[in-house]
């Protein structure tokens, strides 16, 4: 088990950056995927970027790519999720996410892989 807890999220004009960070604590961590999801009013949790367990491979999707870089730091057990060229869709709560299964050489993208959540942290994209 992770626990997770997201930061960094708040009102940001269009065309700005923000950075979200997520502090992870668990055994885990370290062997284990993980990923950024968001969800909008009224829509289903989506995908947005995963990094496998080493950092070394990335997974985004397609209306994030080149906008958004996901990175992780095993020694201070933190996730990060720089988000650049912000759009008003981009507007979101923004979650952090664990898989338990170790060593992944796939990188999950979807919401049923993934087992631990954070509280979600709110991003708010103004035009």
């Amino acid at each position: 088990q992770v626990q997770l807890v997201e930061s960094g999220g708040g009102l940001v004009q269009a065309g700005g950056s923000r950075r979200l960070s997520c502090a992870a604590s668990g055994r885990t961590f370290r062997s284990n995927a993980m990923g950024w999801f968001r969800q909008a009013p009224g829509k289903e949790r989506e995908f947005v970027a995963a990094v496998n367990w080493s950092g070394s491979k990335t997974s985004y999707a397609d209306s994030v790519k080149g906008r958004f870089t996901i990175s992780r730091d095993n020694a201070k057990n933190t996730v990060s999720l720089q988000m650049n060229s912000l759009k008003p869709e981009d507007t979101a709560v923004y979650y952090c996410a664990a898989d338990r299964t170790s060593y992944r050489t796939v990188i999950p993208t979807t919401v049923g892989v993934y087992d631990d959540w954070g509280q979600g942290t709110q991003v708010t994209v103004s035009s």
